[in-house]
Order: structure tokens, then sequence, then C-alpha cells
């Protein structure tokens, strides 16, 4: 009994340090953006804290309810584009890849090497006017004069599928790494064909990482903000650039919270799903 008493409170005092962390740099300032999002702003800037929930339901303003379907939309596409990308790619480099596996880890983790922002401008140079991508469609005689390709919703999804694609592939990988081949050896020999026991078998054990790269990938597309600003300008305004906006040029800081806040709220959302829908199915399993 003492044993188990003594290993609980050291296991408390190497918690404690991390707890007290991650309320100091985690829970405090949730809680102030919770108590911005029930004040009011000032005219000039500021806010004086109080209850006011029309904060959140100015969200429901046609121009606002706007940006937040768009949002919404964009994010679910982008994932979606990851998913039917990222999925064939995973599943190559666990069950074709052997010797060259590593490798293809290494090449899928090399973007992670380079600042976000870079990668973000290199679409700007990629996609504008006089870009590669323009070059290339004169070349191919496609056009005969450049077109829109950047300021574009497409523009931003090709921009957030292109930064985001690693965070679905590598939780793909690690799903279908751990997979038992002789499940699909098994199907097959009970006459099933590849494509049955693909959707059967594979599909269904591999939703674990389909979760959760769905909300790697869904999450930070729905707060992003430097994408939409370099590859949507005006045109393509997302949450992420309506609560920059918000704090640091209406300065309207009771809204910008509230927006935050949702987003938060998202994000927990989408945890819970993913605890509730896979954890527990894993400890089933075990």
């Amino acid at each position: 009994m003492r044993g188990r008493k003594g290993w609980s409170l050291g296991l408390a005092g190497l918690l404690s340090p991390v707890t007290f962390w991650l309320g100091l740099f985690f829970l405090v300032p949730l809680l102030l953006i919770l108590a911005y999002s029930f004040g009011t702003s000032g005219v000039y800037g500021g806010i004086t804290l109080g209850f006011n929930p029309g904060n959140y339901l100015k969200v429901f303003d046609p121009l606002y309810l706007e940006i937040v379907v768009r949002t919404f939309i964009i994010a679910g596409i982008n994932t979606l584009l990851c998913l039917l990308l990222g999925y064939p790619l995973a599943y190559f480099i666990a069950f074709k890849g052997r010797r060259w596996r590593n490798i293809l880890i290494l090449m899928v983790m090399v973007p992670f090497w380079t600042s976000f922002l870079i990668r973000a401008y290199a679409w700007v140079v990629i996609l504008n006017g006089n870009g590669i991508a323009n070059k290339t469609l004169q070349f191919l005689g496609l056009t005969s004069e450049p077109i829109n390709l950047i300021y574009t919703p497409g523009a931003v999804t090709l921009g957030m599928m292109y930064a985001y694609l690693p965070f679905m592939i590598l939780p793909l990988y690690a799903a279908l790494e751990k997979f038992d081949g002789r499940l699909k050896e098994a199907a097959q020999d009970l006459g099933a064909s590849k494509w049955h026991t693909f959707w059967r078998v594979t599909f269904p054990l591999s939703m674990p990482g389909v979760i959760a790269g769905s909300i790697l990938v869904f999450i930070p597309s729905a707060g992003e903000f430097v994408i939409p600003n370099l590859l949507g300008g005006s045109r393509t305004v997302m949450m992420g650039n309506l609560v920059q906006q918000q704090f640091l040029q209406a300065r309207d800081w009771a809204f910008g919270s509230a927006l935050a806040m949702m987003l938060a709220a998202l994000l927990l959302a989408a945890i819970l799903f993913y605890v509730r829908r896979v954890g527990t199915d894993e400890l089933e399993g075990a």
C-alpha cells in the first residue's frame, strides 16, 4: 500500500511541472480569450469585460456567415483531396516500398525542413500571370495568353493541399504499416477480389489513420490565414483571416475572440470525436 501511494506521489511530482506549464501557456490564454469573447469592444479599441453573447450571434450575419461556410467548404475539400492523394501514397509506401520505405518517408517529411511561409510564397511565384504554371500552359498550347490562376478558391485549396498533405500521409502510413497481411490473404482465399478485399478488410482497418489524418488536416485548414492571404487575397477570406482582421485592423477584440473560441470548440469536438470513435475501438481490440 505504501509503495503504491509513494508511486502515485512520485508520478504527481513528475506531472506537476507539465501541468503548471500547460495551465500557464494554454489554459490561462484560453480563459482570457473566453472572457474577451463576452466583452464589448470600444469604438477606438480596447475592451470592456461583461456578458455580451451578441458577439457569437454576430457570426450569423450573412456577411460573416458566408465566410464561415466558405471556410468549412474549403477545409472539407482540402481534407478530401489530401485523403484521395495521401491514401494511395501511404498504401504504396507501406506495402510496396520495401527497401525504399525509409527514403520515401524521408521525402514526405522533407517539406517540413523549409519555412511554411517560404513554401506559401513559392505558390505565388508559380501561379501568377508570368509564373511557371501559365508559361507551361502556353508552351503546351492549352492557352494563348496568361489566365487567372491566383487569388481564387482553387489556388487556396491547391496551396493548402500541398502544405498539409504530409499530415495525412504519415497517420495513414502508421495505420497501414501495422496491418496484418495475412488478413488480405485470408479474404482472397475465401473468394474476395482485390477490390472487395480493400473495401471490406484493408480500408476499415485503416480508419484510425483516416480519422487522425482528417483531423490533422481539417483543423489547421479551417484556421489557416497565411495561404488564403497570399493566394486568395480579398476574394477568398476565411475565418483565420477574419480573426486576424478583427484583432489587428478592426480592433474588435470581442468579436475576434468569439471567432477564435468557435475554432477552439471545433478543435475540441474533433478531438472528442476521435477519442470516442477510434480510442474506444482500440481499447476494445486490445
